[in-house]
């Protein structure tokens, strides 16, 4: 396995011109590890995005299988990364090995859910609306549509997920399965790990004959507003705080040619507990919530921080069966110590604030964070008070009491936009649930019926997205196959001889993709 030697990638090879070293340090001690790298200069992270620009003709013009090909390269390079790799990632992270393990498959498996994407050609999009010469009063030129690419795209590494929404993360399978070029920006609380991935696909690159600045890595604190500056980017991939996802999209809306940001940045998840579910297993609930309110130290975005439930004795006694389960659970290490800071922070400020009352948990203290039980005064949520909207990130939830079901959808309808809203219900409960959904079809990007939003699968059909401000844009989602469709644009060819026409839209149909043809969808070729 190559030395961890901590110089920037740039165009398949490897530059350390910046004179300020940074150091990998240990999650759980505080202590540095034997890594140190370079930051970037500004002058490297321009020559990464021109490398990435240089590349990209070459790459977007490659067959979706070739694309393919990368991809399932990277995800076996991924997989090959041995104990020594995880014992690195564990270190940094404080994140333990079995969970490491998993978000390694989760990872790999990413990049193999884009190369079947890409084998079976639906994200090209393709449309035919053949020429109709004898229509009158004109005729109606031969027209095709199909999916390109939009150019290089930046991807932020996030926090919490060094592997599953880092280096080799979502937003960078989806840009390269889109024929788009990367440059990362390594996340500075597990750069060695950054460092062992990128390895990893470069050396996908290289077995399989991609151009040298398909992807590109650059370390260090302030080099990203370079990179969103840099005109040859064309697309922002970003998962992280609402601050810095704003900050991102300020800088990106500045430029002379603005570009989109796909920035997934606060959510409070609320799960809704309904009566007749309450009555029925009070206690079970209140401990499957209390697992996904910890799970991971609460270090998720769709850690469930906000639990509404209306006003009955079933609800007092769930909310005495909460107390009792936040109140056992121990203290874990969180990712590093700027996440425990802001932590202690965010609870500190619950604390203090009107209207908020603290139910259960010890002190805040020491290197590790302990868990939280506030309760809200409802007013909170009509009144539109911001903290109770913005996000603790930590294990820490807050809970709600109603008075009635109108309460309950005015309280509901007071809530900016969320990755996630739960329901917990028996069938009696969604007999009257349809007003519910509807007005959680505005809020959310995933709606859950029993169960908790602490698990995110990566499929088809998952949409990991939501309105402002748990994503810049709710048309889009950072996880499953969509992810695609935030890095290409459409392209229309108007009269175009076949020759030159891409494979997707080409009368022989050589790729046997699905096709809208004169508003029929078939895979035939055309005659």
């Amino acid at each position: 396995m190559p030395a961890i030697i901590g110089h920037n990638f740039i165009a398949g090879g490897r530059s350390a011109a910046g004179e300020v070293i940074l150091q990998s340090l240990d999650a759980t001690t505080g202590e540095a590890l034997p890594y140190s790298f370079h930051q970037a200069t500004e002058a490297e992270v321009n020559a990464a995005a021109r490398a990435a620009a240089a590349a990209y003709p070459a790459y977007r013009s490659l067959s979706a299988v070739r694309r393919a090909e990368f991809l399932e390269a990277i995800a076996t390079e991924i997989d090959a990364l041995g104990d020594d790799f995880v014992a690195i990632v564990c270190r940094e992270t404080a994140l333990p090995a079995a969970r490491i393990q998993g978000e390694r498959g989760r990872t790999s498996g990413q990049m193999r859910l884009f190369a079947q994407v890409l084998r079976r050609g639906d994200f090209h999009g393709a449309r035919i609306d053949r020429a109709l010469p004898e229509r009158q009063p004109l005729p109606r030129p031969d027209i095709r549509q199909c999916q390109l690419g939009v150019g290089p795209v930046a991807v932020f590494g996030a926090s919490n997920f060094p592997l599953a929404f880092s280096t080799a993360g979502g937003d960078t399978a989806a840009a390269l399965a889109a024929g788009c070029p990367v440059v990362f920006k390594a996340h500075s609380g597990h750069m060695a790990t950054a460092e062992r991935v990128a390895q990893a696909i470069v050396r996908a690159a290289e077995q399989t004959g991609m151009p040298a600045g398909v992807f590109n890595m650059v370390y260090g604190g302030g080099v990203g507003e370079w990179l969103v500056k840099h005109p040859a980017i064309q697309a922002v991939g970003f998962t992280g705080s609402l601050k810095g996802g704003r900050a991102l999209c300020d800088m990106a809306a500045a430029r002379p040619q603005p570009i989109p940001v796909f920035a997934e940045m606060s959510s409070i998840n609320p799960v809704l507990v309904l009566p007749a579910a309450l009555a029925a297993r009070s206690e079970q609930i209140a401990r499957e919530l209390t697992d996904s309110v910890v799970q991971g130290c609460g270090q998720f975005c769709t850690n469930p921080g906000l639990v509404i439930g209306i006003a009955s004795p079933a609800f007092s006694l769930f909310s005495a069966n909460l107390i009792a389960e936040i109140g056992r659970r121990p203290a874990q290490t969180m990712l590093n110590s700027g996440t425990l800071h802001s932590y202690a922070k965010g609870v500190a400020a619950l604390h203090t604030h009107p209207g908020m009352r603290h139910l259960a948990g010890q002190p805040q203290e020491g290197r590790q964070a302990l868990p939280q039980l506030f309760q809200a005064d409802v007013r909170l949520l009509l009144e539109h008070d911001e903290l109770l909207q913005e996000e603790v990130f930590g294990p820490t939830t807050v809970l709600v009491e109603v008075a009635d079901q109108a309460e309950l959808l005015e309280a509901l309808g007071a809530l900016g936009g969320q990755l996630t809203a739960s329901l917990i219900a028996e069938a009696a409960d969604l007999e009257q649930a349809a007003p519910l959904v509807a007005l959680l079809e505005q809020k959310a990007g995933r709606l859950l019926l029993n169960g908790y939003p602490t698990g995110v699968e990566v499929c088809d059909a998952m949409v990991h997205g939501g309105p402002y401000p748990a994503t810049s844009d709710a048309r889009g989602t950072s996880v499953g196959s969509l992810a695609i469709e935030r890095f290409l644009r459409p392209l229309c060819y108007q009269n175009y001889p076949d020759a030159l026409l891409p494979d997707a839209l080409k009368n022989a149909n050589p790729l046997g993709i699905a096709r809208l043809v004169d508003g029929r969808s078939t895979r035939e070729p055309l005659l």
